[in-house]
């Protein structure tokens, strides 16, 4: 199953042996075998289903699951995916916990406003219980009180509804929420982690994502078809191979469409970024979300594109400062991308800048951004999206 999968993408060349990942996997296909074994509720019948629908399936016994953690770049989201893949139940999500949460909250909402409901959390948990038998959160984060305050509630009653629950994050559940507002209300909420899920570490010195980076161009020019493929290429290794898929981003109040994203990179066409009239709350939104930007197509600059150009150095000072790494293909080098215009004096600071930002030297302070330093995410989508 797991271990199969992970062994062929290691003869593949994909990935490197790494004892810990290979224990981690034998981790979770003990699991996946478990899950597989356990028989599912079964449903209601006749009668009884059309008027009580799936919530009228008895309770299942209660579950448990992994918390899966290490730094970035580790190849957690990489082995949870394997993992979906492997499991052969249908009842099973994966989600991004940022999403998910927002998704919680934004029915949670709706629940209260329904008095004739059961307590909200309760009536939300049996809701996700009647369609999932499995429930993957990938980079757990909690940096909210509201999260907080719900996270420990909703596993106790997923897990007690045989709902079983594997979750990624980079920090050990003692240093989720650290330094949070009334964090004392978190900690039964942490020992209830410890105590329902097993707890894995996937920590090493290797970061997988960049190192696959290193000795690859992250600024290509001129702009071709050999260019393209390359971009392909960088942005295959980024995505960890899997499949580019459209997001929403909540940009301070407005919706941000991402039109090809996967895991913890995002890929536009300058158009996409700098023709259209966004500005810093939109590029700070992906550098909330994502680890590495691809921008394919960037054009010579010409004076009456000062509008294009002050975007675009809106968006390299964003990716800069927040330590995102930025893979571009352009039509020149930094230098002759503005020569002239409004603004080209001072687009002399974004040139540096993107030398720097393709450096190794670069790739080593965006390895060694601290986890729990990076905004929360935010993507909302519809409940049964990504029902498997």
């Amino acid at each position: 199953m797991l271990r199969t999968l992970l062994d062929a993408r290691i003869a593949r060349g994909e990935l490197e042996l790494d004892p810990l990942q290979r224990a981690a996997a034998e981790r979770l296909e003990t699991l996946a075998h478990a899950l597989a074994a356990s028989p599912p509720p079964a449903p209601a019948k006749g009668l009884l289903a059309r008027f009580l629908g799936p919530r009228s399936r008895p309770a299942a016994a209660a579950a448990g699951g992994i918390y899966l953690h290490g730094r970035p770049g580790r190849g957690k989201s990489m082995l949870l995916d394997l993992f979906v893949e492997a499991v052969p139940i249908a009842a099973k999500r994966r989600v991004h916990f940022q999403p998910f949460m927002l998704e919680v909250h934004a029915r949670l909402n709706a629940l209260r406003k329904d008095a004739a409901k059961e307590e909200p959390i309760a009536a939300f948990v049996r809701e996700l219980a009647a369609y999932h038998r499995l429930l993957c959160l990938d980079e757990l984060e909690v940096r909210d009180i509201a999260d907080a305050m719900i996270l420990g509630r909703l596993v106790e009653g997923l897990l007690d509804a045989g709902v079983a629950i594997v979750a990624t994050s980079n920090l050990a559940p003692e240093r989720l929420y650290e330094g949070g507002l009334n964090r004392e209300l978190f900690l039964p909420t942490i020992a209830l982690l410890r105590r329902r899920l097993e707890v894995v570490a996937l920590d090493g010195p290797v970061d997988y994502r960049l190192r696959r980076l290193e000795g690859l161009p992250l600024y290509l020019c001129p702009l071709g078809p050999e260019t393209e493929r390359k971009l392909e290429r960088i942005v295959a290794v980024l995505a960890d191979g899997r499949p580019l898929a459209r997001e929403t981003l909540d940009a301070g109040g407005r919706p941000l469409l991402v039109p090809k994203a996967a895991g913890a990179v995002a890929l536009f066409d300058f158009l996409e970024l700098c023709e259209r009239p966004l500005g810093p709350a939109d590029y700070l939104a992906l550098t909330d979300r994502y680890r590495a930007i691809v921008l394919a197509g960037v054009p010579l600059l010409t004076p009456d594109r000062r509008n294009e150009a002050r975007r675009f150095v809106t968006l390299v000072d964003a990716l800069y400062e927040r330590k995102v790494i930025l893979v571009m293909s352009a039509a020149a080098e930094p230098d002759a991308l503005y020569p002239e215009g409004e603004g080209a004096f001072e687009f002399r600071r974004t040139v540096s800048r993107l030398v720097e930002m393709r450096s190794r030297e670069w790739l080593e302070r965006c390895r060694a951004r601290r986890p729990e330093e990076l905004p929360a995410s935010f993507t909302p989508f519809a409940l049964t999206s990504d029902l498997l």
